[in-house]
């Protein structure tokens, strides 16, 4: 545990932190201020002191340490390093954060917010070709393409819609914040932050947290426009659908949470840091051998947009708790069928779902495209906050 003297500088540098951000906001017109029932939503959300997403209120405590995974960090440093250079003083000034910022927290799947940091819009195009490449030093190539398609989709939206040119649409309509300074051995991080595409990198040494992450889109496809013929998180939805019709009767008993779907079923969404989700559905120790091994896979496809080497070590910490993790489904399990599916251990929740239509037209009914999935780290360690804890708790800033 901390020192009474600690835990009182660690609030002390919370705190301040946290007050020059919101002056920093509103001193660039960033802030995601506001009437909106959003701007609401995510000042009590910030509020609230962080837990992490729990089974029932309480953190597990030991699962996650300070240790040396043997896979370096340097490439996503360096081009951090190069991202930060290659911008203006004054862009630098507005993306740069202290690592322990709630600006962590402040990330909106919705598209109204207001967000800070420096956007794609203002950048040249040699500043976009930074950003990607520090984007791409962290993420596989999978999730670098997801990442860049929902960008492209968000244009489709726009273009769909008639809302070429409103705050949130558009390709370039995402912003990137960097908390921390890039570093070999102190912690640090980077957000990337718009409509449908959320990714929090944090790092300490060689060790890395990718969560919260948020990918989804509407549409999931495009049929026509600029970008047509991009489609995003097909993969995802298949697999676990024929995973679904996989399980015997007596498996989908205890899998199916309720066959009817309605608009929305996720909880881990903007402004759910502290969601309590007890453990429900199906326990993956009553898979047989090749059910469960499509389980792995269903579960790599969400990690896997991780940089794989990054990507095995986090498979292997899940692979621990494998006895300890449940599958859960809402909706049929037809072909057209939408559908919910939940998969939650101790060091890791995905959700995935279905929603109801919303840019292109209101409706009650969930359709197949629009697609809201995140993953998180349970009991503590989204934005990499026991990893950091324990860091500070090692070496006093």
């Amino acid at each position: 545990m901390r020192t009474p003297l600690l835990f009182s500088a660690t609030c002390s540098i919370l705190l301040c932190s946290h007050f020059l951000s919101s002056v920093h906001a509103q001193q660039t017109g960033k802030g995601k201020g506001g009437g909106s029932r959003f701007a609401e939503m995510e000042k009590r959300a910030i509020a609230e002191p962080f837990v992490g997403v729990t089974a029932d209120g309480k953190v597990e405590e030991g699962l996650y340490s300070i240790e040396s995974t043997g896979v370096s960090t340097e490439a996503v440093k360096e081009a951090a390093e190069s991202f930060l250079k290659g911008l203006t003083d004054e862009q630098r000034e507005k993306t740069k954060f202290p690592v322990d910022d709630t600006e962590w927290r402040r990330w909106a799947n919705q598209h109204s917010l207001p967000r800070q940091g420096v956007n794609f819009e203002e950048m040249s195009e040699k500043q976009r070709e930074f950003a990607f490449a520090m984007i791409g030093a962290g993420l596989s190539a999978k999730g670098l393409k997801t990442t860049q398609d929902i960008m492209k989709l968000n244009h489709t939206i726009a273009e769909l819609s008639g809302r070429e040119g409103e705050y949130g649409y558009g390709r370039w309509a995402y912003f990137i914040t960097v908390m921390g300074t890039p570093s070999d051995k102190e912690p640090w991080g980077f957000q990337f932050d718009g409509h449908h595409c959320i990714i929090n990198y944090f790092v300490v040494g060689d060790q890395v947290v990718m969560t919260p992450l948020f990918l989804g889109s509407e549409p999931v496809w495009a049929d026509e426009g600029k970008y047509k013929g991009t489609i995003v998180l097909q993969e995802e939805q298949d697999l676990a659908l024929a995973f679904a019709n996989s399980l015997t009767d007596t498996q989908k008993a205890k899998a199916v949470l309720k066959s009817d779907k309605d608009g929305t079923n996720t909880n881990t969404e903007a402004f759910h840091d502290n969601a309590v989700i007890p453990y429900e559905g199906l326990p993956v120790s009553e898979l047989t051998p090749e059910q469960r091994k499509t389980f792995l896979k269903l579960t790599g496809l969400w990690i896997h947009n991780l940089k794989e080497s990054h990507a095995r070590v986090k498979m292997a910490e899940i692979e621990k708790h494998l006895d300890r993790t449940r599958f859960a489904w809402i909706g049929e399990m037809n072909e057209d069928s939408v559908f919910y599916y939940r998969i939650h251990s101790p060091v890791v929740l995905i959700e995935f779902d279905h929603q109801r239509p919303i840019a292109l037209g209101r409706s009650g009914v969930a359709t197949k495209n629009h697609i809201h999935a995140t993953v998180r780290t349970p009991n503590g360690n989204d934005y990499g906050k026991d990893l950091l804890k324990q860091h500070l708790k090692m070496h006093p800033h």
